[in-house]
């Protein structure tokens, strides 16, 4: 198994924890940390040579079944990354997990890889639910996980969770800042942590991106909070220089993306099925992975988290699409958001997502008070059976309008396709 996620967001702390609870031992290995791992998977890439030679290493015979293998940054390692083929093909019976914060970089570079070999799990930081549960408020996860009918929640409920998503915003989901906040409630100090993480992005960009590219994914990742405050939010390469162009940066993109550390969402001005047929690859928004890391790239000031809806509102409501993107990914399981654009380019919708074969529209707004004027004029085009949007708002449905409160956002589409059913 690959485990694959961007930096800090929990892979060694998860993988470590399943070693010592599900096996009797477990052999770990860091080929960051320990460069000179990588002369064992010279040569030949017989497993029972690399078994031997990694358990002399350690000082215990590592066994089959009952020992967890783990290679941990094992992108520094091209041949360990091959290995994984040899190992599935011929020594089975160990059991291997493999993570690496740049293994998309280095799989994306077309090298020789196990390809059928292994099983992929991504990992991203954590959710609004799974921050309530690090928050010690699992009942509330589950009154939003349990929720079958478009039914009000309880005005105290409501409120007690939008205060708890403001918080959310601030605090977002890389697991050393949700932790700390969990215990401390300092925020102060998860700002100093969003810091700290950030910073060890952009070590990765001098250590790992090619000497080329450095400089223009360091603007591109710099750019992205004043991207998001156009009304649009289209990304433009213009305002990286104003002679800059798409094909100039395009590698520094995939990088980014690559890396785990910006989500995607390319513009469709159709809603067929498949959308991937309908997406302009030259126009997309740029997300962080992390709304947390946004508000410390944008500065907010901490006040803001105490301050009512004015941190929903901030950067033209930016956040709340970031909020829905970060959310969205992994609870579809793809990396590919779109969004759509009327053909005059007079309305746009902020998400449209594929379901069960259907395309399914989700308007994203930060107020109390909002207006539907896109969601209307996509209705107009394409009549889907049921409207939906995300909003401050209480959970309920106003005509064909379903409206979800976006901390239960987690509950598009499924609690919609029972309605239409």
């Amino acid at each position: 198994m690959i485990l694959r996620g961007a930096r800090q967001v929990g892979k060694t702390y998860i993988i470590k924890k399943f070693g010592q609870t599900e096996y009797e031992r477990m052999s770990y290995f860091d080929f960051e940390e320990s460069p000179d791992l990588a002369h064992i998977f010279t040569g030949t890439l017989d497993p029972k040579r690399i078994i031997r030679d990694l358990s002399r290493l350690q000082g215990w015979q590592i066994e089959p079944e009952n020992h967890l293998l783990v290679f941990d940054e094992i992108q520094a390692s091209n041949n360990a990354l091959n290995a994984l083929k040899y190992f599935q093909q011929n020594a089975n019976e160990y059991h291997i997990v493999s993570a690496g914060s740049l293994l998309g970089v280095k799989l994306s570079k077309g090298k020789s890889f196990p390809v059928g070999k292994v099983n992929f799990i991504d990992l991203y930081p954590l959710s609004f639910l799974e921050f309530l549960d690090a928050i010690n408020k699992p009942l509330l996860r589950k009154l939003i996980e349990e929720t079958h009918e478009v039914k009000p929640y309880a005005v105290p409920l409501h409120n007690q969770l939008l205060d708890l998503l403001r918080e959310y915003y601030f605090v977002g989901g890389m697991p050393e800042a949700v932790s700390y906040f969990a215990d401390t409630g300092n925020l102060m100090e998860v700002r100093e942590i969003q810091k700290e993480i950030i910073n060890s992005f952009v070590l990765d960009f001098a250590k790992h991106a090619n000497p080329s590219d450095i400089q223009k994914i360091s603007l591109i990742w710099d750019s992205i909070p004043s991207q998001l405050v156009k009304e649009n939010k289209k990304f433009i390469f213009s305002a990286l220089k104003k002679s800059a162009r798409g094909r100039e940066y395009e590698n520094a993109i995939i990088w980014l993306a690559d890396a785990g550390l910006i989500l995607r969402s390319y513009a469709v001005s159709s809603a067929k099925y498949p959308l991937k047929g309908c997406m302009d690859r030259n126009s997309f928004k740029v997300f962080m992975l992390d709304i947390g890391i946004l508000g410390a790239m944008a500065r907010i000031p901490i006040e803001l988290a105490a301050k009512g809806n004015k941190l929903f509102d901030e950067y033209q409501g930016a956040f709340v699409e970031n909020y829905v993107a970060q959310q969205m990914i992994p609870h579809f399981g793809s990396t590919d958001l779109t969004y759509w654009k009327s053909e005059g380019k007079k309305a746009e919708l902020d998400f449209l997502f594929e379901y069960h074969n259907e395309i399914y529209p989700l308007e994203a707004k930060a107020g109390i008070n909002p207006k539907s004027k896109s969601l209307n004029s996509y209705n107009q085009q394409f009549e889907p059976r049921i409207l939906s949007r995300t909003t401050l708002l209480n959970l309920k449905i106003n005509g064909r309008i379903l409206n979800y409160p976006l901390y239960a956002v987690s509950l598009f589409p499924q609690l919609e396709s029972k309605i239409v059913k």
